[in-house]
């Protein structure tokens, strides 16, 4: 894609004004004076000390450490890109939300993708919470919606977040460690907060290390209210679903591709975009009627709580596509500030204890992570529709308003600028009713803390099991304390009694004497078995020298390249490999410069090289480690001495070219199918 376009795209023309390309242009101060030596201060002499006269070299460094600005306490780490949203159906019935009215109506958005706890340089693919912030820059103006990896968090009253955090990020006396949440403070923060069993339950399984951005579902978490024209309001709970299905890496891969590659995640987004594989996500919306708020057996308020799909269906109402990807990180993606807040008339707020906390904590954060309350008019956070207010001051205020008032009420300016009725298009909050004791507590409908946690479990594959056991086992294995291992699986054996036994024998503990709640609910949704599987945008690492069948290969490189997959061809060095006639092909990577834990799956073609000896280990060893990590396989004709059948291995997920008239299309198929579990 060409990144210079706005195809269209609203926010896009708007930024336009202040995208500014350097290449060609004089080099000048911040002044517009043009600079003739960049290289050196001035100096009293070529040997002689600097002078205090310097302006340029001052006002050079001084801008240079005066760059960073505080990064966020959560979410430091992120990643995105502006793309558009098409409205699948109108939505009146439910809402007045200007984007939701029309069936192909478009809206141009932002989005920001994070981790939780890890500060900027930590790794993309730790185990851990993923947030995704989409801005919609819509008619009416910004709406942000923020969602998680997950369906459940990890407290259930806002006062609860900085303790929550304080646990999950890095210990204070030694600062480690960043992005890994396996140390005694966190863990005793669970065991000794129940309800936050049921999220870590769902960052233990493999929806913690998710294969990539453009796979990763995520849920609103808090209950929202839509309001239609007539002032009926229902609520609402949202869920963006990957187009590519839902997909993750397993624990040693997220573990190895974070020292290989730590910003795997970020540079998968951005290539997949430069090569027109833009990420779609689906918005789905829950509606529940207000006069069913207890008709379930869970609290809808509860944000530790799932609003399971098989009795609260997800209905489909539109597509994001991200297609352009940013210009400059710092301008756009650090810059860019979410605030659960931003909405506009159609969309309000319940009473969920963490979104009321919420709406009064973001603003506070940009304030100082930004500097300045005129972060809004910043141009990634600028709304494409016009805005007037009374505020003028601040640092950074660069908007010149001539106005000779700046309050409200006054007769000076004719009573402007002035309110706007809700019939007309003016923010209007439900009026609904409240009523109680002003009291510091919790509802008791919110203490049920195992229940979903055992439907979430029950609702895994085995093999999803086995991942999470592994991942507890490895989590609560580096915990120091024994008292902290100890009672945690004293609360595991809430959700389930062999699960709690094999992770308490794994980290040396007693096995606990409680028992398993009595839930035998499963719900299909919650597993990623059931996930959209296919071969687009797989990124298939062919393994090839010198000598290779040119008919074979290129046919098959041809029918993976018409499914989209993104192949990468794999060398002893850069530069050409040639085959049996002559046909050559582009080396992308070396067995240096790339890993088997970056590919997806392998086609393993051979052939000679220079170093045979050092070519062939190199094969042997991506496939060693393909093999065992259940990835799809392919052989060519060339390369059937690398893999042969024998009693130690079935094979599964292997496909042979020798004596297969649909080897491509097979090949295609296991590329789709991505990990081989039954393979032994």
């Amino acid at each position: 894609m060409n990144n210079r376009k706005t195809d269209g795209n609203k926010k896009n023309e708007q930024l336009e004004e202040f995208r500014v390309r350097n290449a060609g242009k004089p080099l000048t101060t911040n002044q517009s004076k043009k600079l003739s030596n960049d290289s050196d201060q001035l100096k009293a002499g070529v040997r002689g000390p600097t002078l205090r006269q310097d302006f340029e070299f001052f006002e050079k460094m001084s801008h240079f450490v005066h760059e960073p600005i505080p990064e966020r306490k959560v979410h430091a780490r992120g990643y995105g890109a502006h793309g558009e949203f098409e409205c699948y159906q109108s939505m009146k019935e439910f809402t007045k939300a200007g984007f939701l009215q029309e069936a192909g109506k478009k809206t141009s958005v932002f989005v920001r993708f994070s981790t939780v706890q890890g500060s900027k340089g930590s790794k993309d693919t730790a185990r851990d919470l993923r947030c995704k912030g989409v801005k919609f820059y819509t008619e009416e103006g910004n709406y942000d919606l923020t969602t998680i990896a997950m369906p459940v968090l990890i407290n259930q009253d806002a006062m609860k977040f900085p303790d929550a955090l304080h646990a999950y990020q890095p210990e204070p006396r030694t600062g480690m460690p960043t992005a890994a949440g396996a140390h005694d403070n966190f863990w005793d923060y669970v065991a000794n907060n129940q309800e936050a069993l049921h999220m870590v339950l769902w960052v233990m399984s493999d929806r913690g290390i998710l294969r990539s951005y453009r796979m990763m579902e995520s849920w609103s978490i808090n209950t929202y209210l839509f309001v239609n024209a007539e002032g009926t309001a229902t609520f609402v709970r949202f869920v963006w679903k990957p187009v590519l299905g839902v997909h993750s890496l397993l624990q040693d891969e997220a573990q190895k591709i974070g020292g290989i590659d730590p910003d795997f995640h970020r540079r998968d987004l951005r290539e997949a975009i430069d090569r027109g594989a833009y990420a779609e996500y689906e918005l789905g919306v829950q509606l529940i009627p207000l006069e069913d708020e207890f008709k379930y057996d869970f609290d809808i308020l509860d944000p530790s709580k799932f609003w399971p799909e098989e009795l609260i269906p997800v209905q489909l109402i539109g597509k994001m596509s991200l297609n352009r990807n940013v210009d400059n990180e710092f301008a756009e993606l650090e810059q860019v500030a979410f605030n659960p807040a931003n909405v506009v008339p159609g969309i309000d707020f319940s009473n969920d204890p963490v979104l009321q906390g919420r709406l009064m904590a973001y603003q506070s954060a940009q304030y100082h992570r930004l500097g300045s309350a005129n972060f809004q008019d910043l141009p990634i956070n600028r709304p494409i529709c016009p805005f007037h207010n009374n505020t003028r001051q601040g640092f950074m205020r660069y908007r010149i308003d001539v106005d000779q008032t700046n309050y409200h009420k006054n007769s000076l300016s004719d009573n402007t600028p002035y309110t706007t009725p809700p019939e007309e298009g003016g923010y209007e909050s439900y009026p609904k009713k409240v009523d109680g004791h002003v009291i510091r507590a919790r509802s008791k409908s919110f203490d049920d803390f195992f229940t979903q946690p055992r439907i979430f479990w029950n609702s895994l594959s085995p093999v999803e099991k086995q991942h999470t056991i592994g991942a507890l086992s490895y989590q609560l294995g580096s915990v120091k304390s024994e008292s902290v291992r100890q009672q945690n699986v004293d609360i595991l054996v809430n959700v389930d009694e062999e699960m709690a036994y094999i992770v308490a024998d794994n980290i040396g503990v007693e096995r606990p004497s409680g028992s398993q709640v009595p839930a035998s609910t499963a719900y299909p949704s919650l597993s990623q078995t059931n996930t959209p599987k296919y071969a687009y945008s797989q990124r298939v690492g062919v393994l090839v020298g010198n000598g290779f069948d040119s008919n074979e290969v290129t046919s098959v490189l041809k029918t993976l390249e018409e499914y989209g997959v993104f192949v990468v061809i794999v060398g002893e060095t850069l530069g050409k490999v040639t085959g049996s006639d002559g046909t050559q092909l582009k080396v992308d990577e070396t067995f240096l410069t790339t890993s088997p834990y970056l590919l997806d799956s392998l086609y393993i073609v051979g052939g000679t090289a220079k170093r045979q000896d050092i070519f062939d280990y190199e094969v042997n060893e991506y496939l060693t480690v393909a093999y065992k990590h259940y990835k799809p396989i392919g052989i060519a004709s060339t390369g059937n001495s690398y893999l042969r059948r024998s009693e130690n291995n079935n094979m599964a997920g292997v496909v042979f070219y020798t004596g297969n008239s649909n080897f491509s299309d097979e090949l295609v198929s296991a590329v789709a199918q991505q990990r081989f579990w039954n393979r032994k």
